[in-house]
């Protein structure tokens, strides 16, 4: 084998390796700040009493004694699992490993709607977990927005700082009427604030927690340039250590019971520790934003000619 040849084969190896063990390392290059977990704040409920099948219910399976449930997607449908319960805000939280392998254009989602109650002017908070075009790449996708649809929504994208189809990881909502905040395994990424001065974007109104896996082809994955390829499924994700804290609607009466009638001790999430970050809490978030946002719809100048209020 003549040198440069040689040469030029042991750069190639060295090439790929660097990207191996980059692309493998990519996720273990951060040291996470240290927070007091709230997932050990509250019960865990099972599949079997929490949660009815909302679609997709050949893909879905209630296993360990209603502790986990698996959800896939395949060519037929993907699935979902909606709460028996409405919710007027709380602390919801479940512990998801990704399916693994080519994941663009899948979409796992953990969030809150009132969508069928109100489908013209619904609230929605979302965590979406978006499948990419590298091989166990994901990025969670964090969404609020009240009284609208899509369009009105206030997105942000963050990178992952672990590999989240390896083990299950914590992805958590608390929802109440001082802010909404997202955690990622506890750290906070990111912090909603309920204002006087856009009061009308604060969801309000009670929402059902779903938990799903669907085809996001349209959109997931870069724009939807990479859609979902079936030669790789069945996807399957598992949600487990789910946790749903939160002031329940009472469907026997007709008003707002939760807000106006039930004394606010009762409301899980609307004591003191829970109308503010701590300080702990804020420098794990300046962290995380620092670090692995990479999208923010108040950066987004070509989306918005007037900057949204909370902005500013």
């Amino acid at each position: 084998m003549a040198y440069w040849q040689h040469h030029h084969l042991l750069l190639s190896a060295l090439l790929i390796l660097c990207l191996a063990i980059g692309v493998s390392s990519r996720n273990k290059r951060y040291t996470t700040p240290s927070v007091t977990p709230l997932t050990n704040s509250f019960p865990r409920v099972t599949f079997d009493r929490g949660f009815s099948k909302a679609f997709g219910a050949s893909n879905i399976r209630i296993l360990n004694n209603g502790s986990m449930a698996t959800l896939a997607l395949d060519k037929t449908s993907g699935s979902g699992l909606v709460s028996q319960g409405r919710y007027y805000y709380g602390f919801f939280s479940a512990a998801i490993k990704l399916p693994a392998g080519l994941s663009s254009g899948v979409v796992v989602a953990f969030y809150l709607s009132n969508a069928d109650k109100f489908p013209h002017n619904h609230d929605e908070i979302d965590i979406e977990l978006l499948g990419h075009d590298k091989r166990n790449d994901w990025v969670i996708q964090t969404n609020v927005y009240a009284n609208g649809s899509v369009s009105t929504g206030r997105e942000e994208k963050f990178y992952l700082w672990f590999d989240p189809t390896q083990q299950h990881h914590y992805y958590s909502i608390l929802w109440n009427n001082y802010h909404t905040v997202f955690l990622v395994d506890n750290i906070p990424v990111r912090e909603f604030m309920h204002s006087n001065a856009y009061g009308s974007i604060y969801p309000s109104k009670p929402m059902s927690v779903y938990a799903t896996i669907w085809d996001g082809s349209e959109w997931a994955t870069h724009g939807g340039k990479y859609g979902v390829n079936y030669k790789y499924a069945p996807f399957t994700v598992s949600f487990t250590e789910m946790e749903l804290s939160g002031c329940m609607v009472d469907t026997s009466l007709s008003s707002n019971s939760c807000s106006k009638t039930i004394p606010s001790s009762l409301d899980p999430v609307n004591g003191p520790q829970f109308t503010k970050l701590s300080q702990q809490q804020m420098a794990a978030m300046d962290w995380a934003r620092r670090k692995l946002m990479f999208y923010s719809y108040c950066n987004d100048k070509p989306r918005f000619k007037v900057m949204p209020t909370e902005c500013h």
